[in-house]
C-alpha cells in the first residue's frame, strides 16, 4: 500500500520550503519513500510528489506520520498539499 503526498508552491516560496524540508521528521523503518520527486514549470512554479510505501496493516500509524510530516508546511506562502492513500489493484 502506498501513500502519494502532493505540494505544489510558488519560486517565491522556494527558500522557505527548502528549509522546512532540511528540518522534516525522518521516515519510520516501517515505511519506504520513493522521491520525492520534483517538477518545475516556468510562470506555474513547483510541485513535489512523494510515494511512502509501507505494508497495509500500518494504515494508520502512517496516515498519521505522513499527516504529520506534511502540517510542517503549513503556512508557506501559496502552498497547497494533499496527502491520499491508495491501494495495490490485488488489495
Amino acid at each position: 500500500m502506498v501513500i502519494i503526498g502532493m505540494m505544489a508552491f510558488p519560486p517565491d516560496s522556494e527558500k522557505e520550503m527548502a528549509e522546512r524540508f532540511a528540518a522534516a521528521l525522518p521516515v519510520p523503518p516501517f515505511m519506504t519513500l520513493r522521491g520525492p520527486y520534483v517538477n518545475s514549470e516556468v510562470g506555474v512554479g513547483n510541485k513535489i510528489i512523494s510515494v511512502y510505501e509501507f505494508d497495509q496493516s500500518r494504515i494508520k500509524e502512517a496516515y498519521e506520520f505522513v499527516l504529520t510530516r506534511y502540517s510542517k508546511y503549513v503556512g508557506v506562502p501559496g502552498l497547497t498539499y494533499s496527502v491520499q492513500p491508495w491501494l495495490e489493484m490485488t488489495d
